[in-house]
């Protein structure tokens, strides 16, 4: 990403090759360790977004690429692999010394919701959650959001079709942010009348209140 310093480590895990890129924070206080889901990478707009803005809030920022993105397959693994790849990889990403807010977006959210206890992150950044498969409210997920157990931050595009603000349960001790007319991923249609710019204005504002809600 141009203008911003950052470097990137290849790390081992007992399921592959992991690719962590790190955007250093001034005068850090947390780090965030977020990942993307399993239609896409590094490179969503979300993901970036934070990266540029966050480490001028004291945040360093790790795009966690998954090992399974990493070996150039199409198709992400089952739940268990990919949190047995987050586990692994966990101790490097602890290895400032600060403390950790697990994220991820979409599927990457909800293995940061799953394994948030037992890793023992500050908080949790869920981007995009799947409360849903598309069209079939029925198979809710909200227990994994609900059982992460540490402070959760949802940030949610307002026509998300994995879940729109509205349909997440009320009082789950998490905060919602509502990127409004976004899809799944925080894309806006032209006939909104608002830029991504500002989009994902919404969402690093939201997430950097957030952050400072945690000192």
């Amino acid at each position: 990403m141009g203008g911003v310093d950052h470097r990137t480590e290849i790390l081992p895990t007992g399921v592959g090759d992991a690719r962590v890129t790190w955007y250093e924070g001034e005068a850090a206080v947390f780090v965030l360790a977020v990942s993307h889901g399993a239609g896409g990478g590094i490179e969503a707009r979300d993901l970036q977004a934070l990266a540029r803005v966050l480490p001028r809030h004291g945040v360093s920022v790790a795009l966690v690429e998954q090992p399974w993105r990493v070996a150039g397959k199409k198709l992400a693994p089952a739940p268990k692999t990919l949190d047995a790849g987050w586990r692994d990889l966990w101790p490097a990403l602890a290895g400032e010394g600060l403390p950790v807010i697990a994220g991820g977006r979409s599927a990457g959210a909800r293995v940061a919701c799953r394994t948030a206890g037992e890793l023992g992150a500050a908080a949790v950044l869920a981007l995009s959650f799947p409360l849903h498969p598309p069209g079939k409210p029925e198979k809710s997920r909200a227990d994994e959001l609900l059982g992460a157990g540490v402070p959760t931050l949802v940030v949610q595009g307002g026509n998300d079709p994995f879940g729109r603000p509205e349909e997440f349960p009320a009082g789950g001790g998490y905060r919602l942010v509502e990127v409004p007319y976004g899809d799944h991923g925080f894309a806006v249609p032209k006939r909104a009348g608002v830029t991504e710019e500002e989009t994902m204005g919404v969402l690093t504002d939201g997430v950097v209140a957030w952050v400072r809600s945690l000192l």
